[in-house]
This record gives C-alpha cells, sequence and structure tokens, in this order.
C-alpha cells in the first residue's frame, strides 16, 4: 500500500464518503466490449478506493453497487452482474478481514440471488469485528424505497400505539432509515460527470459535499479519491449558517 497523500489534513477528514460508481458501461463501450466488461474492470477501482479511504482513516465509506432501478436492465446484464458480485464478495472477503474493515449493505437484498445473499450474509459475518473501516454496499437500494420502508415502520408503530404522531421526528425517521447508526456522508463522489444524486441516499445526503469528476468509474484511482478529500477540505461547511457565525467561538 502507497502512503498517504502529504497535502490532506488528517484532523479534517469526512467521518464517512459515499461514491456513486458511474460509467462503467461508457467505459466498455468506448473499447469496444460489452457493458459486464466495464464492470468487470471496475473492481481495481474498487480496491484502490477501499484501500485509499481505509489508509486514510475514513470511518464509513458507502458504495453503491446496484440500485432499485437496474433491475430494469437487460436480464443477461443483470445476472452477469450478480455473478460478478458474488465473485467478488468471495474474492475480496480475505483483504477486508485482513484490513479489518467490516462489511454491510442496505437495501432491499432480500430481492438478490440466493447465492448473493448467502455470501453477503457471511462475509458481514466474518467480518463483523472490524474496527478500522466499514464499508456499506448499497444493493438493490434506492433512496425513494429507504424512505418508504421507513414510513411504512412509523406508520406500523402508530397504528399499534407504540408511538404517538407527534414523536415522528426527525430523528425518528432517520432511526428507520437502512443506515440508522450510520453518520450521513459528509462527502459524495460521483463519477462519470453525471450532475445528479440517482435516487441515493436522498434524506441523507441532506448536507453532504458534492465531487463530480469526469472520469468513468473503472478508471478511477487511489490519487482520484485524494484529489476529492483535498477538494472538500478546501470547502466551508456552514449547514444554513454564514461564515461569519463560524468564526465566532
Amino acid at each position: 500500500m502507497s502512503s498517504v497523500h502529504p497535502a490532506i489534513d488528517q484532523t479534517r477528514l469526512p467521518t464517512h464518503v459515499a461514491v456513486i460508481m458511474d460509467g462503467n458501461g461508457r467505459w466498455a463501450k468506448q473499447r469496444g466490449g460489452m457493458r459486464i466488461f466495464g464492470h468487470q474492470s471496475a473492481i481495481t477501482a474498487v480496491r484502490d478506493t477501499v484501500e485509499a479511504a481505509a489508509e486514510l482513516g475514513i470511518g464509513y465509506l458507502t458504495l453503491y453497487a446496484f440500485s432499485t432501478e437496474n433491475w430494469g436492465r437487460p436480464k443477461h446484464e443483470v445476472m452477469a452482474l450478480m455473478q460478478l458480485l458474488v465473485h467478488t464478495i468471495r474474492q475480496e472477503t480475505p483483504t477486508l478481514l485482513k484490513n479489518s474493515v467490516r462489511l454491510q449493505a442496505i437495501g432491499d437484498t432480500s430481492q438478490l440471488p440466493a447465492a448473493c445473499q448467502r455470501e453477503l450474509a457471511e462475509a458481514m459475518e466474518l467480518t463483523a469485528a472490524g474496527n478500522r473501516m466499514t464499508l456499506v454496499l448499497a444493493l438493490s437500494y434506492s433512496g425513494r424505497w429507504d424512505l418508504a420502508q421507513a414510513a411504512r415502520q412509523l406508520a406500523q408503530e402508530v397504528s399499534e400505539g407504540k408511538l404517538q404522531p407527534q414523536e415522528v421526528t426527525e430523528e425518528a425517521v432517520a432511526s428507520r432509515l437502512a443506515t440508522a447508526g450510520i453518520p450521513d456522508p459528509e462527502l459524495l463522489i460521483r463519477t462519470s460527470g453525471e450532475q445528479r444524486i440517482s435516487n441515493f441516499l436522498l434524506w441523507q445526503l441532506a448536507y453532504t459535499e458534492l465531487y463530480i469528476t469526469d472520469l468513468l468509474w473503472p478508471d478511477f484511482r487511489r490519487q482520484h479519491f485524494y484529489e476529492a478529500i483535498l477538494a472538500y477540505q478546501r470547502r466551508e461547511r456552514r449547514f444554513g449558517k454564514t461564515s461569519e457565525q463560524l468564526t465566532v467561538s
């Protein structure tokens, strides 16, 4: 593993970084290959990003691996993606264990093929004691699905008398989301130049800094992750306040 970028301020790191890994299909098309070739080639980008984040001391890294909407893609591509997911989880679990990285998943994972569910459950159980970083895979996930399932939980609790309507606060909603217990991302990285959040962590991204790069995901490497961190550190996070208010001790 290479040394951490010297210009990065270790005292001002985001606790949680989320990544929309976009551009695999375009990357493959530019090279005359099928879309799955792009997905296969993206594994190096994932590995580099996870290693860079862990080395820096990032507490949480969330990767948008498969959205609810992705189920609408051609069946052969979806099946190839699922097979790749199983293979990658199996292949990378020993490295996660070695580096004390805990694996978690968010999303409607019951929709995944049985083999994927088994590999995922096993990897999460094996890495549960990891305390260096938590790697969160968003699988069969969408922000609207997340909000809807949280709303259903709250509605059920109100109907059963376990919760009063006035107790449905922001904190109550957050605690029913798939990310309950995970801090909101301070930085979102999106590759491929697309300027949208694509139904990802809609509630959680309320005050997240956005970093968009034209790089296609298979070309993303640790130096690009460092560049995103440096860009984040140059920004002023005001949370609705003025710059002057932030300078008042």
